[in-house]
């Protein structure tokens, strides 16, 4: 569950993307109230310039969301941190369902800290260029799939764990269906503007949601791309 085996110079990066970057970042991300040492210890070591196009890696280690085309972005490092604490404040899942895919930089995070991330993707270019970078970083343990996200990835549920970087007006039924019942999920819910990130947990009778904040993220949508 290693970031990558070998770095290569890419990786390591030069100047605005080099290792004092990262080390800036996390800094920020610790004055903000990051506390979970694991999740910084990796996103301090993963190369989050190899995840957003070249013309924009010189800032890669802000602190803020950057786009990767298709009309999407990259999770502000914040929230990235935010939600993979959340996600694993009680324990350690073992395996984590992830709606969006994105860049695949959350699931980087989470398949170095956790034993498998599945991961879904509705836009099919999007999917594409993440395993590339998967493949180039030697993760090996994030399975994807081209499908739509709010269908979950029934197939290998009950998840420990289930992560959405996109936000809809509420959690579909089906997703807590594929959930443990000692399981956590994590998603922003709400309209543009009025979104919040959300946490649920089952209290013994329902699934209960508590709210970690405001934030702003990118619309749910349906179907394939």
């Amino acid at each position: 569950m290693n970031v990558f085996s070998r770095p290569t110079p890419e990786a390591r990066g030069l100047g605005m993307t080099s290792q004092r970057a990262r080390d800036r970042l996390i800094d920020r991300l610790k004055a903000t109230g990051i506390t979970e040492r694991r999740v910084l210890d990796v996103m301090r070591r993963l190369p989050r310039h190899l995840f957003v196009e070249e013309a924009l890696a010189s800032r890669a280690y802000e602190d803020t969301a950057l786009p990767i085309g298709q009309a999407q972005t990259i999770s502000q490092p914040w929230v990235v941190a935010r939600m993979t604490e959340a996600l694993i404040e009680r324990k350690l899942p073992t395996k984590v369902l992830e709606i969006g895919t994105g860049s695949g930089y959350q699931a980087a995070v989470l398949a170095a800290l956790v034993a498998t991330v599945y991961t879904v993707e509705r836009i099919e270019e999007l999917l594409r260029n993440a395993r590339r970078r998967f493949r180039k970083l030697g993760i090996e343990n994030v399975r994807s799939k081209h499908d739509d996200g709010k269908l979950g990835w029934p197939e290998h549920a009950p998840f420990d764990a289930i992560i959405m970087t996109a936000a809809g007006e509420v959690i579909d039924p089906v997703l807590f269906e594929q959930l443990a019942e000692d399981g956590v999920l994590i998603a922003p819910v709400g309209p543009a503007g009025a979104q919040r990130l959300l946490r649920y947990r089952h209290d013994g009778k329902k699934w209960a949601g508590e709210s970690l904040g405001d934030v702003s993220f990118v619309p749910l949508l349906s179907g394939l791309g």
